[in-house]
């Protein structure tokens, strides 16, 4: 994944400190006794020497040094993710204003592809102004699904802060995955007649290869949008029954003649 680390913005980031130190303090109280005595080792290795440099070796370290284990009411965190998400904030915390993007997208560039995940799942509690939009749409180009599901499930960035255009990608992307799209947060405020109409689109390419429909569809569809062409269209296809069942409820009523 090739990011341009001196195209970074230069204004500070908006960080949502009330929800990172909710997170912070379950964490540190489900940590055992050594998992606590190296976490505290390094945060104070990082109030040292808050830079590039030590934030990677820390976090290179969580792995190691935390038991691998899902997070108590984090909504799919896992414990090391965590640890690595918190440790980023901690570092940017300290950076002059200007520094604090160009060094998260230094860090970005660095990681590996668990790392990456970790940082995109905190990315609307690092980024509540949307400075690293770039950074985020950039990594939506990735082939692994694990990194992109932390960018566009369970997050509220990409509502946030995309275009149309560009969560649209987000979402046909997402369904070409085969990624649970109701996981997607704002996709319901964000659908539209062009994403219905891209949506329909998929739908036929689907067909006329004969691949299986992708299943969340359904979800991404506006149907009160729909013109009726596309519903007699829809319809047609249900009588027909190349539609999967899920979408009958959608359709009932609605004629293809």
């Amino acid at each position: 994944m090739n990011m341009d680390v001196t195209a970074a913005a230069s204004a500070a980031l908006d960080m949502r400190h009330d929800c990172l130190n909710e997170q912070r303090q379950p964490f540190i109280r489900h940590l055992d006794e050594s998992e606590r005595r190296w976490w505290h080792q390094a945060e104070e290795q990082l109030a040292l020497s808050p830079d590039a440099n030590t934030a990677a070796l820390m976090s290179s370290q969580c792995k190691r040094n935390l038991k691998e284990r899902a997070q108590p009411g984090g909504d799919g965190w896992s414990n090391v993710q965590l640890a690595r998400a918190l440790l980023l904030a901690q570092v940017l915390e300290q950076q002059p204003a200007a520094g604090q993007v160009p060094l998260l997208h230094q860090l970005f560039l660095w990681g590996d592809d668990q790392e990456k995940v970790a940082t995109l799942k905190a990315l609307d509690w690092l980024d509540s102004r949307g400075a690293c939009v770039e950074l985020a749409r950039q990594a939506g180009r990735t082939s692994n699904s694990q990194v992109f599901a932390a960018l566009a499930l369970d997050t509220a960035y990409p509502s946030r802060h995309y275009n149309e255009q560009a969560f649209n990608q987000l979402v046909l992307k997402a369904l070409g995955m085969g990624l649970d799209v109701r996981r997607l947060i704002g996709l319901a405020q964000r659908q539209s007649v062009t994403l219905n109409q891209l949506a329909l689109d998929l739908l036929d390419e689907q067909l006329a290869a004969e691949r299986t429909v992708s299943a969340g569809l359904p979800h991404v569809i506006a149907f009160d949008l729909l013109s009726p062409a596309q519903r007699q269209r829809l319809a047609g296809l249900g009588q027909q029954q190349r539609l999967p069942t899920q979408w009958h409820e959608h359709l009932d009523g609605v004629s293809p003649n």
